[in-house]
């Protein structure tokens, strides 16, 4: 708060306590004291800085309306149609997928099933997956997951599995997966 402003504020609360004493007073001199409180109140002018001119809103006109969002099923359709010329790598990956039968465990998202056990048969190892309080036994070669996961390596610990998925520019490329052991707490 500058000098002057604390200038005008004693000057106000002084003129305050004045007329407060005044008026208890109550002398005949009322009227100038009015005309003086009148003529205190105009010379006290505000120091107030104007307000800046808002500035102009300037629209911008999206074009992007003609392309595909990123994100949406229409994109992955057009792909798979072959609107996008693909690799030729990415798409023998996703041929190869599209083309055979799905089994019972593609149903399920990876992350919901989980590797309780494993068996020895015949030499080879099978491992046992729970889904849903339900137990499966999956074999080297099975597919699990909803990303065309393949089972690569089964050992008494986890599951080794490929999965095929889309890259941020819409390639289909080969990823690693792995599914571990998790044991039960009993209750």
């Amino acid at each position: 708060m500058s000098w002057c402003q604390r200038g005008v504020i004693r000057r106000v609360a002084l003129i305050m306590c004045s007329m407060a004493f005044l008026q208890g007073c109550g002398s005949a001199d009322q009227e100038e004291l009015s005309v003086w409180m009148q003529n205190e109140r105009n010379s006290i002018t505000p120091n107030v800085k104007p307000i800046p001119a808002p500035t102009k809103f300037q629209p911008y006109a999206y074009t992007g309306e003609k392309f595909l969002e990123p994100f949406s099923s229409e994109k992955l359709a057009s792909i798979l149609r072959g609107g996008k010329s693909l690799s030729a790598g990415s798409s023998a990956l996703i041929d190869a997928e599209m083309s055979r039968r799905k089994q019972p465990l593609e149903a399920f998202p990876l992350d919901t099933m989980s590797m309780v056990g494993s068996l020895n048969r015949a030499g080879k190892l099978v491992a046992l997956v729970k889904v849903d309080q339900l137990l499966y036994q999956v074999t080297q070669g099975n597919y699990l997951g909803q990303n065309y996961g393949r089972v690569l390596k089964i050992s008494e610990n986890e599951i080794n599995l490929r999965e095929i998925v889309q890259d941020a520019a819409g390639e289909w490329i080969e990823r690693p997966a792995t599914l571990q052991l998790q044991e039960e707490v009993s209750k």
